[in-house]
């Protein structure tokens, strides 16, 4: 069963902070140094500046980013900057942002959701993980007790009926309307109509939960309360630390995006790359491309698109770095032989999909990057494919490899499956921005 409940959200005070745009920020993990310097700017009273604080020289077990973390969000609720809503709610968001030429719509429900095991099958994940994110958030949550951020979930539907529900609460006026710098705009209702409340929980009661984004959280999370059950041995499973607050989107909803996570590599050898050609040929027909030049905002990709690539089309890889700045279209040939680099359970699920063959076949069979470590020390992720070339060109990686965004059926399939794809295979495009409406864990009504 899943435990889908109301609760009593934190969020910015209207009446002292009119301008919500300015004190809400993307969720940590996409936050670069550059950026977090901006939203510190923007606001005294940045939600980054607890989701993502700044570490300072001299910082000490008594005295870091978490404890200046805590005092910030004890210091906001005390001064009404932060206020708590005097009901439990569910909480209605609708993003609006520009996609491929033309503007959509994605409706998600933020919630309390009950933390199981992911051993238990209600709660699933669809993703590999570091250990490093995990700690951090770890460290954060002991510290604040609250959760900033949602994690974003999934779950099946036959006919989109939280979608329609959504819609229905979205022809009133919304509470809150924020706008991203790059063109998403995020609205939220509040509902607190019991009757509402009971429907939409009774609803999603029989529901699988799929991760969709926020692993490391949803983990943080379930460390968090083995930690809280151990402390209180009398917990009676009612406590808000057995809840987590996730952003839930109906896997039915027409604007649902998934963008894909491309890949740059360096650190090769350069025997490796010489014979990169003859090593992959057995398993890709390769195909040279020369890009145009692009001059405009997302010429690129219109260029990519073109080639079968950018739509979810499946096995088509692109590769750029090679001597001469070759362009390659890697297309996965069709008496390619990967059992030696699936199970012929992972072939069934994933076959045709290219993130897993470049993981498998290209940067752990080919170039020999096949240990977390390694992982770490040789790849960088960017999800503009533009980006990728260019720091290519630039010296500071050898080789980008560019890819498909993973089909959302890949996605759950994979998650009902009990598998996991490579960490940042997939990137659910808008996130749910931190500060927005927050879930103390320290709250019992």
């Amino acid at each position: 069963m899943c435990d889908v409940r109301p609760f009593r959200g934190l969020r910015y005070n209207p009446q002292l902070l009119a301008a919500p745009t300015e004190v809400i920020a993307p969720p940590y993990d996409i936050i670069s140094p550059e950026e977090r310097v901006l939203y510190q700017r923007r606001s005294p009273y940045n939600i980054v500046r607890i989701e993502l604080a700044e570490e300072q020289p001299g910082d000490s077990p008594d005295d870091n980013k978490y404890t200046r973390a805590a005092a910030t969000l004890d210091d906001w609720l005390r001064e009404g900057i932060l206020i708590q809503d005097k009901a439990p709610a569910l909480y209605v968001i609708e993003h609006r942002f520009p996609y491929q030429g033309e503007q959509r719509s994605r409706w998600g429900l933020i919630a309390r959701v009950r933390l199981e095991d992911f051993d238990r099958g209600q709660v699933r994940p669809h993703e590999k993980t570091r250990i490093e994110p995990a700690v951090d958030r770890l460290l954060l949550l002991r510290a604040c007790r609250t959760n900033v951020s949602p994690i974003m979930g999934l779950f099946r539907t036959e006919k989109g009926e939280m979608v329609a529900f959504s819609r229905k609460v979205g022809r009133k006026r919304p509470s809150v309307v924020v706008r991203d710098d790059q063109g998403p705009s995020c609205r939220l209702w509040v509902v607190t109509d019991t009757t509402a409340l009971d429907k939409v929980s009774a609803f999603l009661a029989d529901k699988v939960v799929y991760i969709a984004d926020g692993h490391h959280r949803y983990e943080t999370a379930l460390r968090y309360q083995k930690e809280q059950s151990a402390t209180h041995p009398s917990h009676t499973g009612e406590e808000p630390f057995n809840f987590v607050m996730m952003a839930l989107m109906d896997s039915c909803d027409p604007g649902t995006v998934v963008l894909p996570t491309h890949r740059m590599v360096r650190g090769l050898e350069s025997e490796k790359i010489r014979r990169l050609e003859e090593t992959i040929a057995p398993f890709f027909e390769i195909e040279e491309s020369r890009p145009p030049v692009a001059t405009s905002p997302g010429a690129f990709d219109d260029w990519l698109r073109t080639r079968g690539m950018g739509a979810g089309e499946g096995a088509v890889l692109g590769l750029y770095g090679l001597p001469g700045r070759k362009f390659w279209l890697l297309r996965l040939r069709s008496d390619a032989e990967l059992q030696g680099f699936m199970t012929r359970r992972e072939l069934g699920l994933w076959g045709g999909l290219d993130v897993v063959l470049l993981q498998r076949v290209i940067l752990e069979g080919a170039l020999g990057i096949d240990t977390p470590d390694m992982g770490v020390d040789r790849l960088g992720y960017t999800r503009d494919a533009r980006e990728a070339v260019a720091r290519v060109d630039s010296g500071e990686y050898q080789l980008a490899f560019l890819l498909n965004p993973v089909p959302v059926s890949s996605i759950l399939d994979t998650a009902d499956a009990g598998e996991r794809l490579p960490p940042k295979s997939t990137y659910f495009y808008p996130k749910t921005p931190a500060g927005l409406v927050m879930n103390p864990v320290w709250d019992e009504s």
